[in-house]
């Protein structure tokens, strides 16, 4: 018999096993002729009486029809042959026949060509509704679909589980191996095997789709193996220097999601080996960690000099998915998740940071490594004014001024001998920093509440506390700005 040169494409949705819909003894179906295996799925339900449905078919279908396009003289000629090949090269995937009120039977000829043409032929008895075979179909299908979602939903949770584990590559390949029932590989430069999961038949033809895919501009791949295993090839990355191939003896249709999800994993799993600046991070790490100098790794980092951003969200408590994206938005790598605060380290040879949608931001001035600390010191006071101002960025002043005027040696001389005797209090840490944020904010009590998050009285206890240590009158604007002096340079 003649057969269709290229199969037509089926919808990529779940499908449901004909089987299914002649199980409901409600319908009352009856299979009469073609194949009755397991292969025969169905994709949805079509009722036409047209002679040739062909145009009509997307592939996949259950046509149902009560002969009302037959002619009289139709079993002596070859029009059923005609219309059951029409339907085969359309893709159907099966036809219900309805007998009553146009036909008492099915007619014969067609039972022939229906086994002819291998195409599953059903019979519809008079008291089963085209409607209600079709819906039938339909909520087979609903629930195909909600079990295929349910399943890459399931998969995609387990492959973000299995990236976070202390072996995450080797732990991703063997999530999704297991979970489209193949092999799971990862591919390097020039498609050479770095790490594989499962078992297939396929691995040659697998390994040559990775090659091939690696030396051309695609980012996917699909091929069929000589054993009808299934392949696809995925690049990871703009690097494009790995590959993640999949081998499956079948394709369902959420097979490419859960795929898809896992090269999304690798992706970010190897970028940090296909990245200098990645490697330069990791080498900078393992020095600071074997004791060199913060001078020395800074250049690995990205810069000599640099700024201190922290950052606090408007709305709920920060988390690392957000933390990331705020470096993200500041062009650094380099963020730090603590508590309630986001620190980031911006090269300062960059744009300035600017505000960030939803965040409230304070910036350092430009230090070198030495001074990170001291540059950690004026981002929190300057997120602290922030948040007490309600600006959605503040940064630490860093231009010259009167303080410059005297040497640095004789001004930290003078301010130790200002402040001591609060720093000989038992709490001079907090009555040090109340004082500051006091003055930077004019003498509010209310902001600088906000800024250190403590009640108003609290800050007035603090204050008072201050001007009785200091033996001094704290309204004096002279006395505020020789203290703002001092606490600058302390």
């Amino acid at each position: 018999m003649p057969e269709p040169a290229v199969p037509p494409p089926v919808p990529p949705t779940p499908s449901v096993p004909l089987a299914a819909l002649l199980t409901r003894e409600d319908l009352a179906l009856r299979q009469i002729a073609g194949p009755t295996g397991p292969g025969t799925v169905l994709h949805g339900a079509h009722t036409s009486e047209m002679a040739d449905p062909y145009p009509y078919l997307l592939g996949g279908e259950l046509l149902l029809t009560a002969g009302v396009h037959i002619p009289e003289a139709a079993g002596s000629g070859t029009y059923f042959d005609d219309y059951v090949s029409r339907i085969v090269a359309a893709g159907g995937a099966a036809l219900g026949f309805g007998v009553a009120p146009v036909h008492d039977t099915v007619p014969r000829a067609l039972v022939a060509a229906c086994e002819a043409y291998a195409l599953p032929l059903l019979e519809v008895p008079p008291q089963t509704t085209f409607s209600a075979v079709a819906r039938a179909v339909w909520q087979l299908l609903e629930r195909a679909r909600t079990a295929e979602l349910r399943r890459v939903t399931e998969a995609q949770q387990s492959l973000a589980a299995a990236a976070s584990r202390p072996d995450p590559v080797p732990s991703v390949l063997r999530q999704l191996a297991q979970r489209v029932g193949g092999r799971a590989v990862l591919y390097g430069p020039e498609g050479t095997e770095i790490a594989g999961a499962g078992r297939t038949s396929a691995d040659a033809p697998l390994a040559g789709l990775a090659r091939l895919l690696l030396t051309r501009a695609s980012v996917t791949a699909g091929d069929t193996a000589p054993d009808g295993t299934h392949l696809a090839a995925y690049a990871l990355g703009a690097g494009r220097a790995f590959a993640l191939g999949v081998a499956a003896p079948r394709r369902d249709p959420g097979d490419h999601t859960i795929a898809s999800v896992a090269a999304v994993l690798l992706s970010l799993l190897t970028g940090e080996h296909q990245s200098g600046s990645g490697a330069a991070r990791s080498s900078a790490l393992v020095r600071l960690l074997l004791g060199a100098a913060p001078a020395e790794v800074a250049p690995l980092l990205g810069g000599e000099r640099w700024r201190v951003v922290h950052a606090r969200p408007d709305t709920q408590a920060p988390d690392p998915v957000a933390a990331s994206a705020l470096g993200a938005g500041l062009g650094s790598p380099l963020v730090d998740l603590a508590h309630d605060v986001v620190r980031v380290l911006v090269p300062a040879d960059g744009d300035p940071p600017q505000p960030q949608p939803g965040w409230t931001l304070g910036v350092s001035a430009d230090a070198a490594p030495a001074d990170w600390p001291a540059a950690d010191a004026q981002a929190a006071r300057a997120l602290a004014r922030a948040r007490a101002t309600r600006a959605t960025l503040v940064r630490h002043g860093s231009g010259a001024g009167l303080r410059d005027l005297v040497p640095d040696d004789e001004a930290r001389a003078h301010a130790r001998a200002l402040l001591a005797p609060i720093r000989a209090s038992g709490a001079s840490a907090a009555l040090l920093e109340t004082l500051r944020t006091w003055l930077s904010l004019h003498g509010s009590w209310d902001r600088t509440a906000v800024a250190l998050s403590v009640h108003r009285n609290t800050v007035r206890q603090r204050i008072a506390r201050c001007a009785a240590l200091l033996g001094t009158d704290l309204d004096d604007p002279d006395v505020r700005m020789e203290l703002w002096f001092s606490l600058k340079h302390q």
